[in-house]
């Protein structure tokens, strides 16, 4: 087993050309505030997103920092070499080649932490006996929510979104002087397009993102959940896809599909679980928050457009908007048969109006009587950092 710790811990023997990664500037910063939080940092977010690579820049830095490479572990929990051992095994392993005692500090990344089935338990006993700090990951949130009750008060959730625009630039290593300001336009126009899958914006093979969904409705979803009808799980997915950015009818859903009311809810619960969706209450009282329908959000952009087409800029800059904000817990606001995007938990309005496409009268005069600490018409990136300002 050495030999496959060797493989995943490359800076042990002072090689370190597998972290020559790029940067991450919209998450990177608040994980690595977290290295001297004594929880465990739980990476979570949709399948290939960025995960591991987002883990292998806390290594660097730590390296960077002067921390013995020794002191650093690695290893993914999917590897099917460790699939008889537990992580308390992998651990002992690995300070018995190292030659640690349990008093001595280390960092220890744990990749798809959920692939083990005691993991909760396991990350509670390393978290109350062992002098370490652990970052782990996991792409299905429903299997955290399921194991949550030893891990709380001892663990702290990072999410991980797409790329912002300004990281796909950096992936695309292109930078956009003052003097060429001109050319945003057509660049974001590039971003909405292609999304901010970091694999996918990086290579452009069409077949990437078929893959992923593919093995997410499959290994995340279908076995996970025990789905025999894989047909309608997928057409359940392209007409989510179809219905991003607009309130969700489960009845309605339920009725195209020739499927239950109970299943279609079911399947909601299952995409969003897996990242693949989010969905938004409308803002009100408990009772209209509750039975009014919920707006949905695809996960990315490309995603959305590689099933459905590229369409609607309107919609899509409107998805990334909330991509962007969707920390802030936004609702949206319905009166009057007339709708506001969003109303975030820190008091601000936001309407998503990408470049001069104007408010309808009914919007403008809601958006003007409607109270709230701040208001933004959002039409580009630097709308959205000017709301992002105020909110600290």
């Amino acid at each position: 087993m050495e030999k496959v710790y060797y493989r995943y811990n490359p800076w042990w023997e002072n090689d370190y050309h597998t972290l020559s990664l790029i940067n991450r500037p919209s998450v990177l910063p608040a994980l690595w505030e977290s290295r001297n939080y004594k929880g465990i940092s739980i990476v979570t977010g949709l399948r290939r997103i960025g995960k591991t690579s987002i883990m292998k820049l806390l290594i660097k830095k730590l390296l960077e920092e002067g921390i013995i490479p020794q002191n650093i572990f690695f290893i993914s929990l999917d590897e099917y070499t460790l699939k008889d051992k537990s992580i308390a095994e992998i651990l002992d392993d690995y300070r018995g080649i190292m030659k640690l005692s349990v008093d001595e500090r280390i960092f220890v990344f744990f990749d798809e932490v959920t692939y083990k089935p005691d993991f909760d338990i396991e990350l509670k006993n390393l978290y109350d006996s062992q002098n370490i700090k652990v970052f782990a990951s996991a792409s299905n949130s429903l299997l955290l929510q399921d194991k949550k009750a030893f891990l709380t008060g001892r663990s702290k959730l990072f999410a991980i979104n797409p790329l912002t625009f300004s990281e796909y630039l950096l992936f695309k290593n292109t930078e956009i002087k003052k003097k060429d300001q001109h050319l945003v336009e057509s660049y974001f126009e590039d971003y909405l397009k292609t999304g901010g899958i970091p694999e996918y914006v990086l290579t452009g093979d069409f077949e990437y993102i078929k893959n992923l969904v593919d093995d997410i409705i499959y290994k995340d979803i279908a076995a996970v959940h025990g789905i025999r009808d894989l047909s309608l799980l997928k057409d359940f997915f392209l007409l989510l896809m179809e219905r991003a950015g607009k309130q969700l009818s489960i009845n309605k859903m339920a009725s195209i599909l020739s499927t239950s009311v109970d299943t279609a809810s079911r399947y909601v619960e299952f995409f969003s679980r897996t990242f693949l969706i989010q969905t938004i209450q409308r803002h009100g009282k408990t009772n209209e928050r509750i039975l009014s329908p919920k707006k949905i959000y695809a996960a990315d952009t490309g995603i959305r457009n590689h099933f459905t087409g590229y369409r609607d800029k309107g919609s899509l800059f409107e998805n990334y908007v909330f991509n962007r904000i969707k920390h802030l817990n936004p609702q949206y606001i319905y009166q009057d048969q007339t709708e506001i995007d969003f109303l975030t938990d820190t008091g601000i309005l936001a309407e998503a109006r990408y470049h001069n496409d104007p408010l309808l009268p009914k919007q403008q005069k809601l958006f003007d009587a409607f109270t709230a600490r701040a208001k933004f018409i959002i039409r580009n990136e630097d709308d959205i950092e000017e709301m992002l300002k105020d909110t600290f």
